[in-house]
């Protein structure tokens, strides 16, 4: 099966888009991935030559800085993204389009699209913001894009039962639905480490302002976004945007993983640093109970995350334990299991569309 997949170099989506990619090269397929948003990091440019390496002309790889529909200027988003992927679908004679934007559902390829609902700006505002969203041009257009990929769209995907319900909440979702989850691949510091984009409301980093620890935090992610810019948060030792190898290290030589985000549809980083033996200590949210059960540790303000790390520093054989259990449960979220997935929705996604 030939499997066109978009993705974008400004989230999570990009370490999705590549688990996924490799695992679908590893069972014969052929893969062609066109990114948006921005022009690729040169971590990202490596990873893609990783794949060309070794799978040769099995993968190939097309960069656009093109905006993404959530992105303020998205006037023309979908009309040029579909001359980007029009011009490769003619090159690549694909047999599906797998697209991790709304808009591209509603690209008349001649061939069935899925569409992956990563997250959406409706129901990041009832997370983040009581739901209040200045009524602009921006999020009409945002509305309309999002709702005609959606009507286009052969079946709709989530990571999540939640973020799945949280799209219906904003959009009318007509199409086949399925969820599959996401997936991602010393001595140990007693610290505190979280990951994610500072200047994100959902991330809420801030809370650790309020916290009281006697555990080291540490914050890595972009500080700075479209003018807006985090210079410190109390006595937590900000590292920066960190290469996926260096975050990965950061995980493995961290005891445990602090999740304060409000609004989190599946949270790879979390997983990734389960998969490393962390312990989790995560926000109560609904999708994050979902994806952990009992797995985590759950807080829900400032005081009973400062409670949590207290003990955790105190009693090292409670930590061993939540970082076991964080550890077996990750297992469950393997490449093979997404990957069969994907691969069993797109051959019945094409028999039902009559493509041979």
């Amino acid at each position: 099966m030939r499997v066109l997949i978009t993705t974008d170099t400004v989230g999570g989506v990009w370490r999705f888009t590549q688990e996924l990619a490799a695992g679908l090269l590893e069972t014969d397929c052929r893969v062609a991935l066109v990114s948006f948003g921005a022009l690729p990091s040169a971590a990202q440019r490596g990873d893609c030559a990783r794949l060309e390496s070794t799978w040769g002309e099995a993968f190939r790889y097309t960069a656009s800085d093109l905006p993404l529909e959530w992105m303020q200027r998205n006037e023309q988003c979908f009309e040029s993204g579909t001359e980007v992927i029009s011009r490769i679908a003619q090159q690549f004679a694909p047999d599906i389009l797998h697209s991790n934007q709304y808009c591209f559902g509603a690209l008349e390829l001649g061939i069935p699209t899925i569409v992956t609902a990563h997250s959406d700006v409706m129901s990041w505002a009832r997370a983040c913001r009581d739901g209040v969203l200045e009524n602009s041009p921006w999020i009409a257009r945002y509305r309309g894009l999002v709702q005609t990929g959606l009507n286009g769209a052969n079946a709709v995907t989530a990571p999540s039962r939640w973020m799945l319900r949280a799209l219906c909440q904003g959009f009318k979702v007509s199409s086949e639905t399925s969820v599959i989850p996401h997936i991602s691949t010393g001595p140990r510091r007693v610290q505190a480490v979280t990951a994610g984009r500072l200047w994100d409301e959902a991330k809420d980093v801030m809370l650790l302002e309020q916290v009281s620890s006697r555990i080291p935090l540490i914050v890595a992610g972009e500080r700075e976004c479209q003018g807006f810019s985090v210079p410190q948060i109390g006595g937590v030792k900000l590292v920066g945007a960190l290469a996926e190898s260096e975050l990965l290290q950061l995980f493995h030589e961290s005891a445990v993983y602090l999740c304060t985000s409000r609004y989190e549809p599946f949270g790879l980083a979390p997983l990734e640093a389960a998969m490393c033996g962390c312990a989790l200590v995560v926000r109560r949210i609904e999708s994050l109970e979902e994806t952990w059960g009992d797995a985590a540790l759950y807080f829900r303000d400032a005081e009973s995350l400062s409670e949590l790390l207290a003990w955790l520093y105190e009693d090292r054989e409670s930590l061993r334990k939540a970082q076991q259990r964080a550890s077996d449960r990750a297992g469950l979220y393997t490449r093979e299991a997404m990957v069969t997935a994907y691969r069993a929705l797109y051959f019945a996604v094409t028999e039902m569309a009559g493509v041979s």
